[in-house]
């Protein structure tokens, strides 16, 4: 296929040395004399690469290098600079342009540097393709719903996954959020770029802004060389914030800062780096109550809620269970290797009629196990966990509130019920209450519960520590 640069300078001499230098190694080459010609050019022709100076009449180099950055991302850019502007085209690098070369430049220079720049930019289309094919090949995890409320999320899901406006997806723990992240970023341009994900809840606040922002050699104990940070990994890609309620007030600060500027300071750094990166947010709180308690900032809260999405817990969406159901036994069955299962009719009804406060991932896991337990093909009602069979899993407000309780005793009450229908599974619990599992763990110490006797004992007074 014949190699094709566009040139941007309005002085037409240098557009054409340089066409006469491409021309050598069987280049064709577009030129135009103004930003605006050459913005209108890149949305019309096929390019492998563009040259283009800083200062023109009417328009910069910067504004067709943003255009290319917005619109052909694998598209590098070259830009040509006179010493005057010299920090105009550095500045124009940190913003993602490929090189910049000095006036006057060598004849080898720019015919070295443009067949790089336009192997780079074969290599990076050729990896696009394999990556789309890929993509098609791998089976993705699915949305599964049928119900009017699901339908509605899909929707404003499939509007928002064609542009690049952030997200705020709420929900209760185990809806199935970061499905949802990742369904909006493959049905996006940026589907076959990286999507990297981060649990904001689950890192102390100095190792959360390494991890998002990273660090320089030196930065700190430890820090035995530099890290480029999750915005940076997720260059022209998707970056998602899971629990981000969960952020210091410190780090939300910095992530206000990132967002609005489109650059991030790396820890220990003095010059901030430029990002090009899509920011999908989640939280399974009420921020709207925590900004006006304080507990978050309300700028921040505005820049991430540009679309709000909502993902419907499983007790608001009950026609959706069967079909929930038939996907986690095929997909269960399939990982243990053996023919497909099903509930029989009592158990069906069960779990049609459970309130589900895990969720779908409690559902899954309630599915996945009955695979593994039960080795008859049909799955009957006494395979299920008690909370199950008897309709709930969390103790109704009559058995909480009996003896009118404190609140904190009244908490210890709830932790204690759910972690006896779990059997004290810590991890399932966590699930089912909607909290981390470190969470609960510090919960368990600061009540006392044990398994047994002990753990009665702490729910009949107020713990004081």
């Amino acid at each position: 296929m014949q190699k094709r640069v566009l040139i941007v300078d309005d002085e037409v001499s240098v557009c054409d040395v340089i066409s006469r230098l491409l021309e050598r190694d069987g280049v064709e080459v577009v030129q135009a004399y103004s930003a605006a010609e050459a913005i209108q050019l890149l949305d019309q022709e096929r390019l492998d690469c563009v040259i283009t100076d800083v200062r023109m009449p009417g328009g910069s180099g910067i504004d067709v290098l943003d255009h290319a950055r917005a619109n052909l991302p694998t598209l590098p850019v070259i830009i040509l600079t006179a010493q005057a502007s010299l920090q105009a085209a550095v500045d124009a690098v940190n913003k993602g342009a490929y090189y910049f070369l000095r006036k006057p430049f060598s004849g080898d220079e720019v015919r070295g540097v443009v067949a790089a720049a336009i192997e780079m930019h074969r290599t990076r289309q050729e990896n696009r393709h394999l990556r789309h094919e890929l993509r098609k090949a791998i089976p993705q995890r699915q949305i599964i719903g049928k119900s009017s409320s699901m339908q509605e999320v899909l929707k404003i899901a499939d509007k928002v996954a064609g542009s690049d406006c952030t997200v705020l997806i709420s929900g209760e723990s185990g809806t199935g959020k970061e499905l949802f992240a990742r369904y909006i970023h493959r049905n996006s341009r940026r589907g076959d770029r990286p999507f990297v994900s981060i649990n904001c809840g689950a890192l102390p606040e100095t190792l959360l802004e390494s991890e998002l922002f990273g660090h320089m050699k030196g930065a700190f104990t430890g820090a035995h060389r530099n890290n480029d940070g999750l915005f940076r990994v997720a260059h022209e890609g998707t970056l998602f914030l899971d629990e981000i309620g969960e952020m210091s007030p410190g780090i939300q600060v910095k992530l206000l800062r990132a967002l609005q500027e489109r650059e991030v300071m790396p820890v220990g750094g003095t010059r901030p780096v430029a990002i090009e990166v899509r920011v999908l947010a989640a939280t399974n709180r009420d921020l709207e109550e925590d900004v006006r308690r304080g507990k978050f900032r309300a700028d921040l809260y505005y820049r991430l809620n540009v679309v709000p999405l909502r993902v419907p817990p499983l007790r608001e969406r009950p026609d959706d269970i069967p079909l929930l159901v038939e996907h986690f036994l095929r997909k269960a069955c399939d990982a243990e290797g053996v023919p497909c299962k099903r509930f029989d009719a009592e158990a069906a009804r069960l779990l049609k009629q459970h309130d589900w406060p895990g969720n779908v991932r409690e559902l899954e896991n309630i599915v996945e196990r009955a695979v593994i337990l039960v080795d008859a093909r049909e799955i009957l009602a006494d395979a299920l966990p008690a909370a199950v069979v008897r309709g709930r899993g969390a103790p109704s407000v009559e058995e909480l509130m009996e003896g009118n309780p404190t609140l904190e005793a009244l908490e210890k009450r709830y932790i204690t019920k759910v972690l006896d229908e779990s059997n004290w599974r810590k991890k399932r619990a966590s699930q089912i209450l909607g909290i981390d599992a470190s969470t609960l763990y510090r919960k368990i110490q600061r009540y006392h519960l044990t398994k047994g006797g002990e753990r009665n004992l702490a729910l009949l007074a107020p713990s004081h520590t």
